[in-house]
């Protein structure tokens, strides 16, 4: 072999070698990219799973503001991986038209107050706090963690094609009225707007006549004079909402029972089956753990917002009215026989009230004992 050719095969043979390095690292960069090796540009990465999620509350409101900011941190912490569109009330479909929309796949998700569906699951008369059941926020996060409610919730949901992700803690609520009510019989014969079901029936047992709306319709009801008070949320989305201009008394109950018929207003986020099963499983406990955390952002953000508020209602001339124990005591008597009246309606409804009852009994709480368990006239009670 001549000098020529000698060189000619060395070239060669340093060419194939780069050619079989640099295919080399790009086969290695590609894994690394893939197995998540910072530093390293992936050949390709899959396009970012979208949902759109609705919330019963009214855009300007507390309450909207921090959805929007659930929506943030899911997209911070899958790291843009899953992306929430979060709208106000009313952006698709009407607040209680929400649960039909949602199992039908008209959106993907809702983020609303479970009490608004007892006529759809029975059982949700228990998922959110009732007259003189559980009253304080930690005792319905035991119950869903530790006592069976998640796992009610989802059998209950599961049934209309919808994933319970799971709570979000409130607040407690108000009522505001346009005349004075001080007592038990200043109920009476008064039109007030609630959300029906177990809440609306205490009160009717005190002669009220009840008005389901959602939060958006109270205003202008108020207003019009439709209905001369209403029950909604706490004091500062309901005065970003405008009821100190319209209702100038807010009712209360004593500091031992500020709200008597919802204490723990828990909202929930249900997500529509086919949609939840096309996130990954990863993804899925990111966004539980996502809920858990704004549960609490919302919850907490909430009472500084409504301490804030107070001032403001009293500058506008609004007086805060307190029932005295004695009209409360008169409201609690209905209360056990509602109780077992809706959790017969279900077996599902029956099963969450006994592990309530169980629990509210118990020597850690100890707020009744099986002898309270009567109706009105003080027949004892069989369930």
């Amino acid at each position: 072999m001549n000098k020529k050719e000698k060189q000619e095969k060395t070239a060669a043979a340093k060419g194939s070698r780069r050619s079989f390095l640099k295919t080399a690292a790009v086969a290695t960069g590609a894994a690394a990219g893939v197995m998540g090796f910072p530093g390293v540009m992936r050949l390709s990465a899959a396009a970012p799973i979208k949902m759109k999620m609705q919330t019963a509350w009214d855009a300007g409101t507390v309450g909207y503001t921090k959805f929007q900011d659930f929506g943030k941190r899911v997209a911070e912490v899958t790291e843009g991986k899953l992306l929430i569109e979060c709208l106000p009330a009313g952006a698709i479909v009407g607040t209680f038209e929400m649960f039909d929309a949602v199992k039908s796949g008209v959106f993907d998700a809702m983020h609303c107050f479970d009490v608004y569906w007892p006529g759809k699951i029975p059982v949700a008369t228990f998922l959110s706090s009732y007259p003189f059941g559980m009253d304080l926020p930690h005792q319905w996060d035991t119950w869903y963690d530790y006592l069976g409610g998640k796992e009610i919730a989802r059998e209950a949901y599961g049934k209309h094609n919808m994933y319970f992700v799971g709570t979000v803690q409130h607040d407690d609520n108000l009522i505001h009225s346009k005349m004075p009510i001080r007592s038990f019989e200043d109920f009476k014969g008064k039109k007030i707007r609630y959300p029906g079901g177990i809440i609306a029936d205490i009160y009717r047992a005190a002669g009220v006549s009840t008005v389901l709306l959602p939060g958006g319709e109270v205003y202008p009801a108020l207003e019009k004079g439709v209905i001369d008070a209403s029950d909604y949320v706490g004091w500062a989305i309901n005065y970003n909402l405008g009821f100190a201009e319209i209702a100038k008394y807010v009712i209360l109950g004593p500091p031992s029972t500020p709200c008597l018929h919802q204490p723990v207003d828990l909202m929930g986020v249900n997500i529509n089956m086919s949609t939840w099963n096309k996130i990954p499983k990863h993804l899925q406990q990111m966004l539980e753990t996502a809920v858990k955390w704004h549960s609490w952002d919302h919850h907490n953000a909430i009472q500084k917002a409504n301490l804030d508020a107070i001032p403001k209602y009293l500058a506008k001339g609004c007086e805060i009215i307190r029932l005295k124990e004695s009209d409360i005591e008169k409201f609690r008597k209905f209360a056990p026989e509602l109780w077992v009246k809706w959790a017969q309606k279900d077996p599902l409804a029956m099963k969450a009230f006994k592990s309530q009852w169980e629990y509210i009994k118990s020597v850690k709480i100890g707020y009744y004992t099986d002898k309270d368990m009567v109706d009105h006239s003080g027949k004892k009670l069989v369930f």
